[in-house]
């Protein structure tokens, strides 16, 4: 088997790790094997793909799209390091506010599914980042929503005090204020 799936508490949230195969020339790897992801329980089909680059100490987040545009989504890092965090938003979820993070880089191949649902967000840990994710619905900017990165309510344990926000991000409302799922 090409790929490593390990589920997290947070229902539907999948840590995957690719199996590579490396000599002196490079290394090959399977990022997507559709069989592979539907017996493991994640049946997507992806609709768009996405790549992000970002400089050390960016947050990005925390997204997401509400329905009828909500997406699952597939990241991995191809450059440098982040971490990686999901937030459950689902209302009626037993893990509701919770969340979890992973790191992601290019050095351990891990890949990060997370589905509809969630808020993802994501802070670059090196001087160079570039994340590619694959989006199971187009992004449709009348369904775009967030959340503020630093809710209290979440409390997620960023590792970074003062990241880099952009001026849409640090205008999200907080997660009382958000309309989620």
């Amino acid at each position: 088997m090409p790929f490593n799936f390990i589920k997290s508490d947070l229902d539907g949230c999948v840590i995957i790790e690719p199996r590579s195969f490396g000599d002196t020339r490079g290394f090959f790897m399977e990022s997507y094997k559709k069989s592979e992801f539907i017996s493991n329980g994640i049946n997507v089909e992806f609709r768009q793909d996405n790549h992000s680059f970002s400089t050390k100490n960016v947050l990005r987040g925390l997204h997401y799209q509400k329905s009828p545009s909500a997406q699952a989504k597939l990241v991995r890092v191809i450059k440098g390091s982040v971490w990686d965090v999901a937030v459950d938003i689902r209302r009626d979820s037993a893990t509701f506010k919770k969340w979890i993070a992973v790191e992601l880089s290019e050095k351990n191949n891990r890949m990060f599914f997370i589905p509809e649902g969630f808020a993802h967000g994501f802070l670059a840990l090196t001087g160079e980042v570039h994340l590619m994710y694959k989006c199971s619905n187009e992004y449709a900017p009348e369904s775009d929503a967030g959340i503020i990165w630093n809710d209290p309510e979440i409390a997620i344990s960023w590792p970074v005090d003062n990241p880099l926000l952009s001026d849409k991000d640090l205008k999200l409302p907080f997660l009382k204020d958000s309309e989620v799922f």
